[in-house]
């Protein structure tokens, strides 16, 4: 018996430390760090590379396949990105069909060399834009391994994001340009074939030795570690430059980044500009009569990081470059690269977005192909608030997402923000949505919970889950746990659903001493309902019904009188309550005076006195 005793105890004491050891692992994600060189032949548009990547596996998962992304591969006629945009409705007009039309000078590419795995030659295959590799050792949990690369790559004339030559003259815009290591996590490996959209990768650290003619101008994510010797005007501590003839040996660092962007031209000038107890920013452009507005983009955009950081977090490096390039605007950790030729306020808006995206993508690292409305969406929403109190100072900063929002549901094309984003059917289906209805996710929380919820929740968001991979339900229950009410619900329905919002005010009636109104709601999402009603004597009140499914009510921020309504539930269509004053001293009734309810037919939210 005293045998047995022990014994359980034991099994006891063993399965704990497991249990808690599962607890406390509950939330893991791989790492990396790369080493490049690249030799890059300005002449011939190609380069060699030589890459080990050190990969750890943090996973609990045994792994015995990796894959690479390929992205240059995607500019070859008949390719998937090819194809998918000479068959969709409405093609992202940069595309069109302009990779089909590609000679063998024009495509991109990436060919592998050779590939081993701690010095043993490793079997690898390429689809498209996918290299799968099969180890010759499996990666255990909690171990690392070695992978070493030799390949030769061609940039592609200036498509999409990555290129040569692009339409404002731009040498060289080197996004996507090397073999980069696909995630995984949770749910397995995430090697998706590129098509145009959206990119998900690995926490690490990148040593990166690019050599060029010594001619041309490199910007690029992390810090030179040269910069003395190479000059044009880089500040950094200068070592010993490494010369190859004609080329020079530019060698960046970037520390706990998930990519690595570059960019080079012989025309770049370097500007910068120090934001108070923020980054260095660094300004590349060319300098002509189309870029005046940049001489003007230092000033402007060190108050849009401070106010961004006041707002929305500490940005965690201690550098960001603005970079011309590309073919719009597109972010990376540490940089962006932008069209150029813009009037101020279009330049100050395209640098706003994308350097908030050093927030909603570069430090919280969603999975945009699941989740772009989180990185798009979120970066919209404080685009506008950091716009606004640059330019106009409006209380309506988020006006515009809603008024595309709304012609979005008058489309007939909405689909649930929970679509893959290289699935969507249609181009605009998925930018109105990810972009405008993803920054209305975030800007309707200032209605359910309230601003100062949402300020602390956003701001909590970002504390928690920085240098992660946060998902929807993280995201909503930093949301919950600030608030003390359950959202799960608007997730069901805002983004797994096209479910709209219609509250009317479907009738009023009453005597000498009590109104009775009753609400009805049109549209399939329920919410909380806030009431405004105006006397004729000029006084307001509030009458607020709260949602059964929140099991409890946001604050009153109002200096308005507020009544606290039985909950209102979703099951019901109709609501009806009465006010105790007659129907003749109300002049207006109306449904969310505030306008950050999405209501999608606001026609229907008022009733006045006749």
């Amino acid at each position: 018996m005293k045998y047995n005793f022990i014994k359980k105890s034991i099994f006891i004491l063993i399965f704990g430390c497991y249990a808690f050891s599962l607890m406390s692992q509950s939330y893991w994600q791989q790492r990396v760090d790369y080493q490049m060189a690249i030799d890059f032949n300005v002449d011939k548009h190609q380069f060699a590379g030589k890459q080990t990547l050190k990969y750890y596996n943090n996973s609990p998962d045994t792994l015995r396949k990796v894959f690479y992304h390929l992205y240059f591969n995607a500019f070859q006629p008949g390719s998937m990105m090819d194809t998918r945009s000479r068959s969709i409705e409405d093609p992202d007009g940069r595309v069109g069909d302009r990779i089909s039309k590609l000679d063998n000078s024009e495509i991109g590419y990436h060919k592998i060399i050779t590939l081993t795995q701690d010095d043993e030659n490793v079997i690898f295959e390429i689809e498209g834009t996918v290299l799968e590799v099969t180890l010759s050792k499996p990666i255990l949990p909690g171990s690392s391994t070695v992978l070493d690369m030799n390949f030769q790559s061609q940039v592609p004339i200036q498509i999409r994001r990555s290129g040569r030559n692009s339409a404002e003259g731009i040498d060289y815009s080197m996004a996507q340009w090397y073999p980069k290591i696909a995630e995984y996590d949770e749910r397995g490996w995430h090697a998706h074939p590129y098509v145009a959209r959206e990119f998900y990768a690995p926490w690490g650290d990148f040593d990166i030795k690019l050599t060029i003619d010594k001619k041309y101008v490199v910007a690029a994510t992390g810090l030179l570690q040269n910069g003395n010797d190479i000059g044009y005007g880089y500040q950094e501590q200068g070592i010993d430059v490494k010369r190859k003839g004609k080329k020079l040996i530019w060698h960046f660092k970037a520390i706990n980044v998930h990519d690595f962007v570059w960019a080079a031209d012989r025309d770049y000038v370097q500007t910068t500009s120090q934001v108070p107890n923020g980054p260095l920013l660094r300004f590349f452009y060319q300098q002509n009569s189309k870029t005046e507005a940049w001489e003007d983009l230092p000033e402007l955009a060190v108050k849009a990081f401070s106010f961004i950081e006041k707002n929305f977090g500490k940005y965690p490096y201690s550098q960001y470059s603005i970079i011309q390039g590309g073919d719009g605007g597109m972010e990376y950790p540490m940089a962006t690269l932008i069209t150029g030729e813009r009037n101020i306020k279009s330049l100050v808006g395209v640098t706003v977005h994308e350097a908030l995206h050093s927030w909603y993508q570069g430090t919280l690292a969603t999975n945009e192909s699941y989740y772009a409305w989180m990185d798009e969406g979120f970066t919209t929403y404080a685009t506008a608030e950091t716009m606004a109190q640059l330019f106009d100072g409006s209380d309506r900063t988020q006006a515009r997402n809603y008024q595309v929002y709304d012609y979005l549901t008058l489309t007939g094309k909405e689909e649930a923000l929970s679509t893959h984003s290289d699935h969507f059917n249609t181009n605009s289906a998925y930018s109105l949505g990810s972009y405008y209805k993803g920054a209305i996710a975030l800007a309707q929380m200032n209605y359910l919970i309230g601003k100062e919820s949402t300020a602390k929740a956003l701001k909590r968001y970002y504390n928690e889950w920085k240098f992660k991979h946060p998902d929807a339900n993280d995201w909503i229950r930093v949301f919950e746990k600030e608030s003390g009410v359950e959202l799960d619900w608007y997730l069901d329905y805002w983004v797994n659903s096209t479910h709209t919002i219609d509250y009317a005010i479907d009738s009023v009636g009453g005597n000498d001493e009590s109104t009775s109104i009753t609400l009805k709601r049109e549209g399939k999402m329920p919410m909380p309902v806030d009431i405004y009603v105006t006397f004729i004597d000029g006084t307001k009140k509030i009458y607020y019904t709260p949602l059964v499914m929140m099991r409890g009510e946001k604050k009153n921020e109002t200096s308005i009188e507020r009544k606290t309504l039985p909950d209102w539930p979703w099951t019901h269509t109709s609501y009806q309550f009465s006010i105790d004053r007659p129907i003749q001293d109300i002049k207006t009734i109306e449904i969310d005076e505030s306008g950050f309810m999405a209501d999608v037919n606001r026609k229907n939210n008022t009733w006045r006195q006749d």
